[in-house]
């Protein structure tokens, strides 16, 4: 918790309290459903809640903002974005039926009214949204084509509404090979951390 404070100040009371409650439940759920490596555990608040919490660095959704998080897995990033845009709506999706249980529960115990999870597929899903998040689920040539007519035309925040993307290492030749616009920033010029030395936000907007 005390990683998240370090960068992100100004938490009120309420998202205190559902932070400081996220890792407590993880290793209850995770005991039971392996949905984080036992070892990765270790590293929860850097690898899973900050890094989903980088999107918040570049962008702040205003009230009444849809973004669908695409294989959420655990529910990252789209529980602690939840936790840090309250008047934000989030739907999670997973393929996986026993990860959007974990998902319900959790968000359920936390008390979040702004999270829908569902077990589905991203071709699946029909409804437009001002942003699409993921963490690397799949290759970006792969993973557009799926979620690029999810996209509102039209949003209300200070950038185009699109995706944006958590990914790691060179992906150079996957960016050429997309129709769209896209922006790349680095992790590490906004968080310490090394394990962030690689990692990468990718912004990418429908031309």
């Amino acid at each position: 918790m005390e990683v998240i404070k370090k960068y992100f100040h100004g938490l009120d009371t309420w998202q205190t309290e559902r932070f400081k409650a996220l890792f407590p439940l993880y290793q209850e759920w995770n005991s039971r459903i392996n949905v984080i490596s036992r070892k990765d555990m270790e590293n929860f608040w850097v690898h899973h809640v900050l890094h989903s919490l980088s999107i918040a660095c570049f962008v702040s959704f205003k009230p009444g903002t849809q973004v669908l998080d695409v294989g959420t897995g655990g529910g990252f990033p789209g529980i602690p974005l939840a936790i840090f845009f309250p008047e934000t709506e989030f739907l999670l999706i997973d393929s996986i039926g026993k990860k959007i249980k974990i998902v319900k529960e959790i968000t359920q115990s936390l008390g979040l009214k702004n999270v829908s999870a569902l077990q589905t597929r991203a071709e699946d899903i029909k409804e437009p949204f001002d942003f699409v998040v993921s963490r690397a689920v799949k290759s970006l040539p792969e993973f557009i084509p799926w979620v690029s007519g999810n996209i509102k035309e039209k949003g209300g925040n200070q950038i185009e509404n699109g995706i944006l993307y958590l990914k790691g290492g060179e992906f150079g030749e996957e960016i050429r090979q997309l129709r769209m616009k896209a922006s790349i920033f680095e992790l590490k010029n906004w968080f310490s951390e090394s394990y962030f030395e690689t990692k990468k936000l990718v912004y990418l907007v429908p031309k």
